[in-house]
Parts: structure tokens; sequence; C-alpha cells
């Protein structure tokens, strides 16, 4: 993934749209990290209704008011507007924590034709090795909302086991990568201890029931 952009400037969609312009902060960007390019234009209405699912969809797997820890998941706006005021516009709708490329690069247009965008809008998901892993997401997201980012990090082979969504944690206090071994090391020693216990009984058990049949001690 980072090979797409290494050479590219990516901006930041916050007030002062800070610039990625470094080799290294590109890839401490983008490196093992899910990629989803989002090609859309304000001048199209289904773009604009679908912005706002998208945003709230992005949200919910990387701000800390719903997740304990964010998805490794990267959202990157790839305008087709035909202006930079509409561009502008549109990236009001988009989550701050998205990425975007400057209206002058022509690498939007390379982009769209790389990735045969044949409609708008189109969300492309990009597994870290730069492989297509869904040449267009926007029905899964709409139908499915932030529970198939487990479908696309199980496809991806993308190891992330402290990520859970809000609804994860109801009920549960494991904040921690070794919470899930802790607790099947104590069930393990716990059934262990229960055989054992229950083993014990069985033989005590049995002894005072030979010592008592006649009261004369071991029938052999």
């Amino acid at each position: 993934m980072v090979d797409l952009f290494v050479d590219r400037v990516l901006v930041k969609n916050n007030k002062d749209q800070d610039e990625l312009d470094t080799q290294r902060e590109i890839v401490m960007r983008l490196q093992n990290r899910i990629l989803m390019l989002f090609f859309a234009s304000a001048a199209c209405e289904s773009c604009q209704q679908f912005a706002p699912t998208l945003a709230d969809f992005f949200k919910r797997l990387t701000d800390e008011f719903y997740v304990d820890r964010a998805a490794q998941l990267v959202l990157l706006y790839i305008s087709l507007d035909q202006s930079e005021e509409q561009q502008e516009s549109f990236l009001k709708e988009l989550p701050k924590k998205c990425l975007f490329l400057a209206y002058e690069d022509p690498y939007r247009r390379e982009l769209e034709a790389m990735f045969n965008v044949e409609e708008l809008p189109t969300v492309v998901v990009l597994r870290p090795d730069c492989s297509i892993l869904i040449p267009n997401a926007v029905q899964e997201i709409l139908c499915l909302g932030p529970g198939c980012y487990r479908n696309w990090q199980e496809a991806a082979e993308l190891i992330d086991r402290n990520f859970m969504i809000s609804e994860d944690f109801e009920g549960k206090s494991m904040r921690s990568f070794s919470d899930p071994v802790r607790r099947l090391k104590y069930k393990v020693e716990d059934e262990k201890k229960k055989k054992k216990k229950k083993k014990g009984r069985g033989w005590g058990a049995g002894e005072e029931e030979d010592a008592g049949g006649d009261g004369g001690g071991p029938s052999w």
C-alpha cells in the first residue's frame, strides 16, 4: 500500500490541512493498515447521501469515543470533483482523521483508471500489500456497518487482537492483549482442580463403603 503513495503528498483533513510529504510519514501512516480509497464528487447526489454513512462508519472504528483502540484502517478521499471549491465543500462532510490528495494532483485521475472506477461513490478496499480486497464496498458498508471490518481484517490476514468495538466491552472488563490468555489459563487450572477434587472424593467414598460394608475391613 505504501508503494502507491510513497512519492506523493497526502493531506490531513484537519483545520490546517497538514501534509504528509516525507517517506517516513507516509510509511508510518499507511503501513500494516487496510486502506479505503473513497472515490466521490460533491456534484454526485449519491455521494452526498453516502458521505454521512461513511463518516459514521469510519468514526465508529477509529474514534476513541466508540472504541478502546482504533482499527488499523485509513480513509483516503480521491476527489473527482470539477473544482477545488467542490472538493473543499465535500471534505467538510468527511472525518477529520481522513486523508486526501490535493485537487491539483493528477494522481487522482491515475488512481481512478488504475482501479477501474466506473460509478460513484466507490470505496476500494486494499490490503496492506496493495492488493484489492473489495472493488467497491459501498453496499457492504450500507448493509453491515462497522461489523464488516472484522471480515476485512480476517480476509487481509491482519492481526489486531486488541481491536474491539464498544459493544464487545459490554459486561466485560478485558482491556489488554494478555487477558484472554490469562483467562484461558485460569479456566484450565480450575478444571484440573475440579477433576482432581472429584477424583479424590470418589476414592475416599469407595474406601468408606468398603470399610463399613461388613465392619471387617476390605473384602479381599
